[in-house]
């Protein structure tokens, strides 16, 4: 199973978006199950649900940032390389969805009853946001081939 799918499958089991795609590249990355989970937690429902950007994105941000980033201060040639991968990471999933904001992404606000209701009766957590979370990890997996 790729990480696009082991993602997708995460995120449709119960981990927050962000979760999903850092979790999915844990092996990799060499690092814990728990640490993983931790690092993401906050990030899931546009950054703490509050519908920012996708927790899709930011999870990817972080893999990207653990893969490419600096690991000494001021490293300018790695700084570069972290925020080039940023930019194409965001041009990538904007040229597919038009935004990365979750508010636009899933139309709908997490935090009213009515937006709640909608996002569970339209299954909008399988019909978009399952999308993101493999349509993110499937550009970090490009970016970093």
């Amino acid at each position: 199973m790729n990480h696009s799918e082991k993602a997708k499958d995460l995120f449709l089991s119960g981990y927050n978006c962000a979760q999903s795609v850092v979790l999915s590249f844990a092996d990799d990355l060499k690092f814990s199950k728990e640490l993983a989970l931790k690092i993401s937690a906050g990030f899931g429902g546009g950054m703490g649900k509050q519908q920012e950007t996708c927790g899709a994105v930011t999870g990817a941000i972080i893999v990207l940032g653990l893969l490419k980033g600096d690991d000494v201060n001021n490293n300018d040639e790695l700084k570069s390389a972290a925020y080039a991968g940023v930019k194409e990471l965001t041009r990538d999933f904007v040229a597919t969805y038009k935004t990365t904001q979750c508010k636009d992404l899933i139309g709908c606000d997490l935090n009213t009853a009515e937006g709640s209701e909608k996002f569970k009766e339209e299954r909008i957590m399988e019909t978009v946001c399952a999308g993101c979370v493999e349509k993110a990890v499937q550009i970090v997996e490009k970016i970093t081939s």
